[in-house]
């Protein structure tokens, strides 16, 4: 079979694969700095006599700044295309790990880790991923951003007990360091294989039974960021579902990846020990992520959310109850259950996204994520906030618990559009690209 201009389409060869590969990569490499700031939270302590509200605070501002970046990173892409803002954002988040492997003050931490890493990380969010996703893709759309959702926490399953490690047997500026130049390593092979636009290549999207041209760059990125949004936000699906993925990003980021260690420490586990925890979260949450893309191509995405948030609440409640000194059976089957719903509710939500934003859905959810990362920064800090007053984590489980079931309900009382095929979204998407 060929295309329309010649070009063989295999779909076994099909370029869409490869560059989705790439820009899972960065996303891999970009999800390795997301769980830092848990395993940092003891040596800056013993070195600098930081408090965790402090070191807590530094990490709020990276996750807001990576989910406000993410809607802005999209329309970048729109405007400059895909592989420069990559490569842009690679270098910025290697010069954040650099700059804090010499600070000196609490105040620096928040500059180098949470403004440069969170900014360059933003840009290396679901936003890409959804991006690649719908200009490469016609098809098995939901598979794709599941698989590319799983890669941050792939990163993390992959660098988070080296890092651990590292900072346990020599000190937490090699660890940096070495973050640092995974990012920098990267960086040729994004640009050398990444590419804006199947057109670019004389490609079809996959899937695609037509040629789409490449639309023209949309000029005023900022502008067109926030048009987006006052439109969006004149929408009662855009609030529930950023009201959700808050919730989500508060069970999981926020408090997951910034206090599971430190609470686990409390009941008497080293923080290697419960890195590696973590670190087997990651395994099982690539398994549920690419799992539930594949089911959102097959399922009501709204049912999904719901299912998902409530496991994740009973699981939340489980957590005083579980945690000792020691891996015990109970704490292996929440790591199973856990990582497999963690990221599992992306997929879903970008399939909303879709489903009633057409081609603006990638920066929709880049503000739907925005809202993601500011349930995750609150549930960081607040977390940190919580320990030092009351000595313990457990009332943050239940809290978190409670907001689970509310973010259930949430998902439930969306209301789907009349037309919400896949041939009407397909259609949607190859008629917009042509008009721009």
């Amino acid at each position: 079979m060929h295309d329309s201009i010649g070009h063989h389409t295999k779909s076994s060869g099909h370029r869409a694969w490869w560059v989705a590969t790439a820009a899972g990569v960065a996303i891999v490499v970009a999800g390795a700095f997301s769980t830092m700031p848990g395993i940092l939270q003891d040596p800056l302590r013993q070195e600098f006599h930081w408090s965790r509200g402090s070191i807590g605070l530094a990490a709020s501002v990276n996750m807001i700044l990576y989910g406000l970046t993410a809607p802005y990173a999209a329309a970048l892409m729109d405007r400059f295309g895909i592989r420069r803002v990559v490569v842009a954002a690679l270098g910025t988040v290697a010069a954040g790990a650099v700059l804090t492997t010499v600070m000196s003050a609490a105040w620096q931490f928040t500059l180098f880790w949470g403004f440069l890493v969170g900014l360059g990380t933003g840009s290396l969010s679901m936003t890409l991923g959804t991006t690649v996703t719908n200009r490469w893709f016609t098809t098995r759309r939901g598979l794709v951003t599941g698989i590319l959702s799983s890669g941050s926490v792939l990163g993390q399953m992959v660098f988070l007990p080296a890092l651990s490690w590292t900072i346990a047997r020599y000190d937490w500026r090699p660890a940096l360091l070495s973050l640092a130049l995974a990012a920098l390593a990267v960086t040729p092979l994004v640009y050398l294989v990444l590419r804006d636009h199947p057109a670019d290549l004389g490609r079809r999207p996959y899937g695609s039974t037509t040629f789409v041209p490449r639309p023209a760059p949309v000029p005023g990125a900022a502008r067109r960021t926030l048009t987006v949004l006052s439109s969006a936000a004149r929408t009662v699906p855009f609030w529930l579902l950023a009201s959700a993925f808050a919730i989500c990003g508060a069970s999981t980021n926020g408090i997951m990846w910034t206090h599971f260690a430190p609470a686990a420490h409390d009941h008497g586990m080293p923080v290697t020990t419960a890195s590696t925890l973590l670190a087997f979260i990651g395994i099982f949450n690539v398994v549920g992520t690419v799992a539930s893309g594949w089911l959102t191509d097959r399922m009501d995405a709204r049912r999904l959310l719901a299912v998902y948030f409530l496991l994740r609440g009973l699981l939340m409640l489980s957590l005083p109850l579980i945690m000792t000194a020691t891996v015990s059976p109970p704490m292996l089957a929440f790591v199973v259950a856990f990582g497999l719903l963690d990221l599992a509710t992306v997929p879903p939500v970008i399939a909303l996204c879709r489903t009633f934003y057409g081609a603006d859905s990638a920066i929709v959810f880049g503000w739907t994520n925005a809202a993601h990362q500011i349930g995750a920064a609150s549930a960081s800090f607040l977390g940190g906030v919580a320990r030092d007053t009351f000595g313990s984590y457990d009332f943050v489980w239940l809290a978190l618990a409670a907001a689970c079931a509310t973010a259930a309900l949430l998902s439930l009382v969306i209301r789907l559009p009349h037309t919400s095929s896949a041939s009407d979204e397909q259609q949607t998407y190859e008629s917009s690209a042509v008009s721009k």
